[in-house]
């Protein structure tokens, strides 16, 4: 663990300032050409390629993917659920991360401190579906002893990009 925290900070310690503008300008577009990611951060396009693909081989960009809208696509229901586990069941526990992870339904899940053991960001197309999937299925999976919900009203962020400053 203290190995992958050493190489973590590695990483971070090697990305200079051209790097970081590379970054932000990837994160603002990622289908940004070469040659337009090149004129925006002032390098040659050969030069910006190579940077480029060292930050995708020090697993700086993890993906690119696109940003679809929920709602236009019918899921008009998003909810935070937070989800207790049983004590003791380090099995059950296992199966329920791989599991989740399967569940197309769920955006994001992180293991986390405090009264709930998981707080997952959900979708659905509408309450009674929502309902059907927590109380059919995530609430029916082994080791799960309690699951609550708070349904999202509004949006007012919603962004994955990072603070690179």
């Amino acid at each position: 663990m203290n190995e992958d925290i050493a190489k973590d900070s590695l990483h971070a310690a090697t990305l200079d300032r051209l790097d970081r503008r590379i970054l932000a300008a990837l994160q603002a577009n990622g289908r940004i050409s070469n040659q337009e990611l090149a004129g925006l951060v002032h390098l040659s396009p050969a030069q910006c390629n190579r940077r480029h693909r060292r930050l995708e081989a020090m697993g700086v960009i993890r993906r690119y993917e696109a940003r679809l809208d929920a709602d236009r696509l019918g899921l008009g229901v998003t909810a935070f659920v937070h989800i207790s586990m049983e004590r003791g069941q380090h099995k059950e526990v296992l199966k329920f991360q791989r599991t989740v992870g399967k569940m197309p339904q769920v955006l994001e899940c992180y293991a986390v401190t405090g009264d709930f053991d998981y707080v997952c960001k959900v979708v659905a197309h509408d309450l009674k579906g929502l309902s059907d999937f927590l109380l059919g299925t995530l609430a029916q999976q082994p080791g799960v002893s309690g699951v609550r919900s708070s349904i999202c009203l509004n949006e007012l962020k919603c962004t994955g990009a990072l603070p690179l400053e």
